[in-house]
């Protein structure tokens, strides 16, 4: 198994414990024991720790992202597996800026974890909601000609401007 997509297997894993126990648990201890537990041989452990720890520090905003881009889910009814995935898959897409993972890469992987260990129908979810963010920024990028991952990182939090995007693209 690649140790990408098992860093991102033990970032889910470790999402879910710290969401499950309401954000309440340290996200260090959780990390470290997850990858003594499953991880010990992982070649990029920094990748599993950067994933996860980014998605903690961005988590507001990128919740906030979630209820503008899936009004129809209220976060709180989007089980805790399948709402960390879509963490997991946006902090990847707006936040990561990693130039050796594509926006693609990470909307795949993030559909295959839906596919492996999500709920019912979840990767057909988490395709969507990722789809219409992408579809966002991009139209966003097309508008502005911005090109600085902060700006469109800041003009997609901008909630008006995403509730008017996603509505135009569906």
């Amino acid at each position: 198994m690649a140790s990408r997509h098992l860093s991102r297997m033990i970032a889910l894993q470790s999402l879910y414990e710290w969401d499950f126990w309401e954000q309440k648990k340290d996200i260090d201890e959780i990390i470290t024991r997850n990858i003594n537990n499953y991880g010990s041989d992982l070649t990029d452990k920094e990748f599993l720790k950067k994933l996860v720890t980014g998605v903690v520090n961005y988590v507001k905003d990128i919740d906030a992202i979630i209820v503008k881009s899936a009004p129809e889910r209220p976060l709180h009814q989007i089980n805790i597996i399948d709402r960390n995935i879509l963490r997991i898959g946006l902090f990847e897409v707006l936040f990561e800026k990693s130039p050796d993972v594509p926006v693609k890469v990470a909307i795949n992987e993030a559909v295959e974890l839906a596919k492996n260990y999500g709920g019912d129908k979840a990767y057909s979810f988490v395709n969507g909601v990722l789809g219409t963010v992408l579809r966002t920024v991009e139209s966003i990028k097309d508008e502005t000609k911005e090109t600085e991952p902060e700006t469109l990182t800041k003009t997609i939090q901008d909630q008006d401007n995403i509730v008017n995007k996603s509505s135009e693209v569906n």
